[in-house]
This record gives C-alpha cells, sequence and structure tokens, in this order.
C-alpha cells in the first residue's frame, strides 16, 4: 500500500460525523456486518420448530449447523484478496446482495436436503467481517485502528445476539396474527434478506474505498492502492508465508470459532439441559450475541491503550489473557447444572471471547501492510476452521457439555501458542514510527 495512504487516514473515531469518508465506512460497515450476521443465524433459534416439522435427527441438525459455517472458510479466504483488487465498496455491495439470495431460499424450503443446502449458501455472507474489518483497517491510522476495528466487529457480531432474542418474538406475532407456525417461521426468514438488499444499496451510494476516493478512480491517476501484489491468489501465498497468520488463525478459531459454534447450539442447549421455552433460550442466549455490543470493543480498546506503552509485544500479550481467561470460564459452564449458574458462567465466558476477538483483530493490521486482504481472510477464515471443528466434535462426543468442556481445553492451547508471535526490532521501530505520527496528527487536528 503506498505511503500516501496514510496521510489521509482517521485519527479519531467521532461517533456522530457522517461527513468523513472514514466516519460513513465505520457506520455502513458495522451496519452491513450486523444485519448479513443477523441473516447468517436467524435460522439458529428457530431450529426447534424446523427440526419438528421436518423430522430432524441429532445427526441432521448437527450438519445443518456445519454447513452454516463451512463455506464461510472458503468465501473468506476469497474475499480478503477481493477487497485488495476490487475494494471494500464494490465486494460488500456484491455480497449483501447475491447473499440474500439463498436467505430467501431457506424460507422455501421444503425438505430436510434443500435446508441444508440453502443453509450451507448463506454461510458465505458470513465473509462480510473480513471485508469489515479491511474497510476499517485502511480508513483509521495505527492508534485507533484497533478500536476502529473492534467496535464495527462486535457492533456487527451483536447482530448474532439480536437474531437470538427477536426472531422467536417475530415468530411469535405472526402467530398471534393467526399464521400458523409452520408458514410463521418462513415469513420471519424473510426479514433479514430484505434488509440485505436495503443496505447493499446503501452501501454502494454512502462509502469509498479509502481515504482518498475508489480503487478504479485512483489506480486511472497511478496512484497504487489495494495490494502491489498482482492477482488474488499472489495476495493469499505472500500472507501465508507468516507464521505470525497461522498463530492467529488458530487464536480466531479459539474465539470467533467458538463463537458461532454457540450460536448455534446454545438455544437448543437451555431447551433441552435446563427446560426452557423457545422464547427464554432465545431470550439467554441473546445475552451471549448482545454481549459484543461493547465487549468487542473493549478488546480493541485494551489493545490500543497497552499499545501506547507496550507496542506491539503489549497487543500480542493482551490477546493471551483473554483467550486463556475465555478457555478456563468455558470449562466452569460445561460443567454447571443449574440455569441461573449456566447464564452467569455463560456471560463471563462470552466477555472474555468477544473481547479476544477484538484483540485478534486489533493485531490484524500490524502483522503484514503489503497483503493486508489476504492477512484478514486468512486469519478469518480460522474463525469458521475452529467452529466447523467444534460442530464435527460435537457430532463424535455423545453429549454437549462434554464437547464444550474439550473445547475449553483447547482454547487454553490455543492460548499459549499465542506467546510465540516476535516481531523483528525494525518491524517494531516502523509501527512505532507510524504510530507516534498518528498520535502527532490527532493532537495537531485538536
Amino acid at each position: 500500500m503506498s505511503s500516501n495512504l496514510y496521510e489521509k487516514k482517521a485519527t479519531t473515531i467521532s461517533l456522530f460525523n457522517f461527513k468523513t469518508s472514514a466516519m460513513r465506512a465505520f457506520h455502513m460497515s458495522w451496519l452491513a456486518f450486523f444485519v448479513c450476521f443477523f441473516a447468517w443465524f436467524a435460522c439458529a433459534p428457530l431450529m426447534p420448530v424446523i427440526a419438528g416439522e421436518f423430522h430432524l435427527t441429532k445427526d441432521q441438525i448437527a450438519n445443518i449447523n456445519i454447513a452454516a459455517v463451512a463455506i464461510t472458510i472458503l468465501v473468506r479466504l476469497i474475499v480478503g484478496p477481493l477487497c485488495d483488487k476490487y475494494g471494500p465498496r464494490k465486494t460488500y455491495t456484491a455480497l449483501l446482495i447475491l447473499g440474500s439470495i439463498p436467505v430467501f431460499g431457506v424460507a422455501s424450503a421444503n425438505s430436510y436436503e434443500s435446508f441444508l443446502f440453502f443453509r450451507l449458501l448463506i454461510g458465505a455472507i458470513g465473509a462480510s467481517f473480513v471485508i469489515t474489518q479491511y474497510h476499517t483497517s485502511i480508513m483509521f491510522a495505527p492508534n485507533v485502528v484497533g478500536t476502529a476495528n473492534a467496535t464495527t466487529a462486535g457492533w456487527g457480531n451483536a447482530g448474532g445476539g439480536a437474531t437470538q432474542a427477536l426472531m422467536p418474538l417475530l415468530l411469535s406475532a405472526l402467530v398471534m396474527f393467526g399464521i400458523e407456525q409452520a408458514m410463521g417461521w418462513r415469513i420471519a426468514l424473510l426479514v433479514p434478506g430484505i434488509m440485505m438488499l436495503i443496505v447493499g444499496g446503501l452501501y454502494w451510494k454512502y462509502t469509498q474505498d479509502c481515504p482518498q476516493g475508489n480503487f478504479k478512480e485512483l489506480r486511472a491517476q497511478g496512484i497504487q492502492v489495494g495490494s502491489e501484489k498482482k492477482g488474488g491468489l499472489n495476495i493469499l501465498t505472500h500472507a501465508a508465508r507468516n507464521y505470525r497468520v497461522w498463530i492467529l488463525f488458530g487464536s480466531y478459531a479459539a474465539c470467533f470459532g467458538i463463537e458461532i459454534f454457540i450460536h448455534n447450539i446454545v438455544a437448543m442447549y437451555y431447551v433441552e439441559n435446563f427446560g426452557f421455552g423457545l422464547k427464554e433460550a432465545g431470550l439467554a442466549a441473546g445475552i451471549f450475541g448482545l454481549l459484543a455490543l461493547f465487549a468487542r470493543a473493549l478488546g480493541g480498546i485494551i489493545s490500543d491503550k497497552v499499545a501506547t506503552k507496550k507496542g506491539l509485544d503489549g497487543r500480542t500479550k493482551v490477546l493471551f489473557g483473554m483467550i486463556l481467561m475465555e478457555g478456563l470460564f468455558l470449562i466452569v459452564f460445561s460443567q454447571v447444572n443449574t440455569a441461573i449458574l449456566a447464564i452467569l458462567t455463560m456471560t463471563v465466558f462470552a466477555l472474555f471471547t468477544h473481547m479476544a476477538c477484538g484483540a485478534t483483530y486489533a493485531l490484524v493490521p500490524f502483522i503484514d501492510r503489503d497483503a493486508l486482504g489476504g492477512v484478514a481472510g486468512i486469519i478469518g477464515a480460522g474463525g469458521n476452521v475452529g467452529a466447523v471443528a467444534a460442530g464435527f466434535l460435537l457430532k463424535g462426543v455423545l453429549d454437549i457439555q462434554t464437547c464444550l468442556m474439550v473445547l475449553g481445553g483447547l482454547v487454553v492451547i490455543a492460548a499459549s501458542f499465542v506467546l510465540m508471535i516476535r516481531f523483528s526490532v525494525e518491524h517494531k521501530e516502523k509501527e512505532q514510527r507510524l504510530f507516534e505520527q498518528a498520535v502527532l496528527d490527532r493532537n495537531n487536528m485538536a
């Protein structure tokens, strides 16, 4: 990425300012991710109803959950380099509009097979996260990029909590108006699809690719933007040669992977283990997702704050601590047998999970600036690899409690790998200079 890209990056986050391109990208990218996340997991809280209608077995439900996150791995790997090539504005608009098709498709499913097929395709919209992180990474300067990344991702992630709480309520409202439950869940699923089409139009209208404008026009003027590597595969292979990318791939599997696995199973878990009704289970599950509203941002804020004194090594230690605590509280959550304790321990476990996600992507922009799309894509895909692996583990283990305990142990192991991340003295000095320049720019503006 050319150096003049850094000159116009935003050094502050002004939440109520919609005039600057950076803040428009900030608000549109979290909104787009929120809507995608909402649509991605809209089926999960309705699964007890859908499972009853299609007479689904435990294995079939596990297959549906795995399908929901499997294709995202591939699409996340593709979408990062697409951002480098075509810019985040075009990439996001296309994903929102094309992604709405399987959302409408799942509402019209009439068998296990057709439902599974559309659920698999819906997974593609989970790649929206990579574009959100890419867009804020190129709009914000090093002193606030961790906070910007974590906040947009956190507010977007809250779509997972909103869908858990709102979809059962929407279904109840439709049933109250005299619509059959079998028809009600289908109508309810049309809502996220329509939301995606609306936000796709808004994204195209109100955002631009980077601080100076859109990639296409800038390249026509001879300004280098995106990656200097030609072709998506080159961007990916360049990123893949960096061992830090793979450690963060594992750490993201341990936090975001666990998060989306929990989104898929937690409503059913409360229904089966604690005898909750659909609405109560949805509200309990909603707590887990809605904590992302502030907890993920908190992870990024802490990372940015520690980085002012401890630099990149400080960011690494923050991430280690958060993943370690997440793993320990997941083990505790798996062992409690009363509903109130389950909700309490789930809340603490959720806090550390979201904060770890925020701290991971507060580190991502500093790994390799020459292949940001590739780095963001590979690490983002790690989250889904974690979710798919957890899905297969659940299929192989008889009960959910054992599965959660094993996952907690694996998260603790993933945390220990984070301590192996090292940066060269030159890399740290270069990043420190950029960081200090950003702080200086911010102070001059004030």
